[in-house]
């Protein structure tokens, strides 16, 4: 079986939760598409990147189902993996530094995927919902304290892939961030973080904790 790394990217303060991203180091094993996508979907992690140039950090993602042009945190976590300065992905070029313990890449807004965006009036709300119809890929969040920028999202990709909720979003946080011009301190999921940051002309910074699992 082609070797592959396991991180968890966007990681709680102790370490724990974070997203587990599948990251195939060369790229070259593996050049077809139709061959990216299977092995994708065989791994069954919400994305799967697959490096073709360490170097100059050119990078391909997949859900099991599809690729994408951009996705946040198998950027956030390709970029700490490989310790480059910038990763080359089909929708552009994205900004990546390391910052103490925090993995932070800068990208556009307009580069993330669509999401709903549904806003509800408490953390215990977002909590206490059901996993919703498929359909309809929904960020769900609350302030927790919205005068620190505290929020407490979920993200349900509503996808027939097996992955009913997400771990953390990174698009799906650089959206909300985009929309409410500010930046967040997102706990997503069962206890990930987040940080973001919007700058000039609709970029925006999103960073986090990354280990390496296996």
């Amino acid at each position: 079986m082609t070797d592959y790394d396991v991180l968890r990217v966007f990681c709680a303060p102790n370490g724990g939760y974070g997203n587990e991203l599948g990251v195939v180091r060369e790229g070259s094993t593996m050049p077809e598409r139709e061959e990216r996508q299977m092995f994708a979907a065989k791994l069954g992690f919400s994305e799967t990147v697959f490096v073709d140039d360490p170097e100059r950090g050119v990078v391909d993602i997949y859900t099991p189902t599809l690729r994408l042009p951009f996705a946040g945190y198998p950027c956030v976590g390709a970029a700490w993996l490989l310790d480059v300065p910038e990763l080359i992905t089909p929708a552009g070029q994205v900004g990546a530094r390391q910052d103490g313990e925090f993995s932070w890449i800068e990208a556009r807004a307009d580069w993330a995927p669509p999401r709903t965006l549904r806003q509800y009036g408490s953390a215990a709300e977002v909590d206490a919902l059901p996993i919703p119809p498929k359909g309809e890929w929904i960020y769900a969040w609350a302030w927790e304290d919205e005068a620190a920028g505290r929020v407490r999202a979920r993200g349900f990709p509503g996808r027939d892939d097996g992955i009913d909720e997400d771990e953390a979003t990174g698009a799906a946080a650089m959206l909300l961030t985009a929309q409410l011009g500010r930046a967040l301190n997102i706990t997503q999921g069962a206890g990930s973080q987040l940080l973001t940051a919007p700058q000039p002309h609709n970029w925006i910074e999103i960073g986090g904790r990354v280990l390496l699992e296996r």
